[in-house]
């Protein structure tokens, strides 16, 4: 299953709680390993922004709860995404069968 995780920064306080927060996040970050169990396939971050864009490609949801706990100074949104070719040739598998149906 593929998962699209975007996070963004939680507001935090003052310039110097945010610098703190920064310092913490990338410390963190550094010393995380990724999972044996997940891959990641694309990982970007938003230009000028603390926030960004992974998609990672992994069965356990509990995983993507994993990431998304290690870092409480962002908001994470975890979406299961399909590539578009599975998704429109299901869509047009369901508009046949939708078209085939007799109302009286």
């Amino acid at each position: 299953m593929k998962y699209m995780i975007t996070w963004n920064e939680r507001p935090q306080g003052s310039p110097i709680e945010y610098e703190n927060a920064q310092r913490r996040i990338l410390d963190v970050f550094q010393r995380w390993e990724q999972p044996d169990t997940f891959k990641i396939e694309m990982f970007v971050i938003r230009v000028g922004d603390w926030g960004g864009y992974m998609l990672v490609d992994g069965a356990d949801p509990l995983d993507m709860h994993k990431l998304a706990t290690m870092l409480p100074a962002f908001s994470f949104e975890v979406r299961l995404v399909v590539p578009i070719e599975d998704a429109v040739r299901s869509e047009l598998e369901m508009m046949d069968w939708r078209d085939k149906l007799k109302f009286d």
